[in-house]
């Protein structure tokens, strides 16, 4: 681990430019912008906005397409492997609601308020558990897959060295946006944070959401279903103890002091980072040495910057 900076939604202003200015980025980066799926070669944007600085853009979407293609049997050991991942979030899902639903029931209720503050604890002990639980088998269900599918395999094996060669005349990393499991599923399948041997990482909304702990999704907002906040998985670990939450303005009730709140708590030890445009936290070797975004507090409150 060395330098990981975390930024907020790069939007008509950009800011990943003047980050790898600040920390001393010249030459040339590499891109992973998987999050965008079909459309991960339509970077041209992005790579003028860098600064001066030139780009190779590792296009690990296609090189996961290419794989499958060419890996048949792979191919439809990952399509099990991602169904059975879809089914155990649904009843995850399921059960938070379900949790969700009860708690909210239980604090209109009219008892002491010593009572309710219990039951409040109760509560958030139990999304907690029900947190813990589903990493706990997102965690197993990975592993089994990955001791029995390797990289070793020739399809992965062919594009991991053509990575590790790019990678090297590389002296920083960028990771974009966009679709969050498409992207944590693409960079884990080759390993690229692996193969970067340390070099400084950049991320921004769903990109800095898989380097934390954990992936953690969430809107206030939804179109559909659920307003309730869920763990999709493990992340990289490489930006350690905090929640990373892009975009809160349009996806949290910044007034909602009690949901903010009940969410805190129910993420520590882990502190709650909201980030918008010209959020940045900063990693030196796992600790976070700054801090220029929105931390939830587990009592509601709303503070700007700080330390995570």
């Amino acid at each position: 681990m060395s330098t990981v900076v975390l930024l907020g939604p790069q939007g008509e202003t950009p800011d990943i430019g003047p980050a790898l200015a600040e920390h001393g980025i010249a030459g040339k980066v590499a891109l992973i912008t998987a999050g965008l799926q079909d459309r991960e070669s339509d970077d041209a944007a992005l790579v003028a906005a860098l600064g001066g600085v030139s780009a190779v853009n590792l296009k690990l979407h296609a090189r996961a397409a290419d794989v499958f293609d060419k890996d048949p049997e792979l191919a439809a050991a990952y399509q099990a492997r991602q169904l059975r991942f879809r089914n155990i979030q649904s009843f995850y899902r399921v059960r938070l609601e379900k949790a969700d639903e009860a708690a909210r029931m239980i604090s209109v209720r009219y008892v002491e308020p010593e009572l309710l503050e219990q039951e409040d604890r109760v509560s958030v002990d139990q999304l907690r558990q029900l947190d813990v639980d589903h990493l706990d088998r997102c965690i197993a269900i990975r592993q089994a897959y990955e001791a029995r599918w390797n990289r070793d395999r020739p399809a992965i094996a062919g594009h991991r060295a053509e990575l590790a060669s790019e990678l090297e005349t590389c002296n920083a990393i960028v990771i974009a946006g966009g679709h969050v499991a498409s992207l944590f599923n693409r960079i884990r399948l080759f390993d690229v944070l692996g193969l970067a041997a340390g070099k400084p990482v950049f991320a921004w909304s769903a990109g800095a959401m898989v380097l934390a702990d954990r992936i953690v999704l969430f809107h206030d907002y939804p179109p559909y279903g659920s307003d309730i906040a869920q763990v999709l998985d493990a992340g990289f670990g490489l930006a350690p103890r905090v929640v990373v939450l892009p975009d809160p303005k349009r996806r949290i009730r910044m007034d909602d002091k009690a949901g903010i709140a009940r969410f805190a708590r129910r993420m520590l030890p882990a502190s709650c980072v909201a980030m918008d445009h010209g959020a940045r936290l900063v990693f030196e070797d796992g600790m976070c040495t700054r801090a220029v975004a929105v931390r939830l507090g587990i009592d509601g409150s709303i503070a700007q910057s700080g330390a995570a």
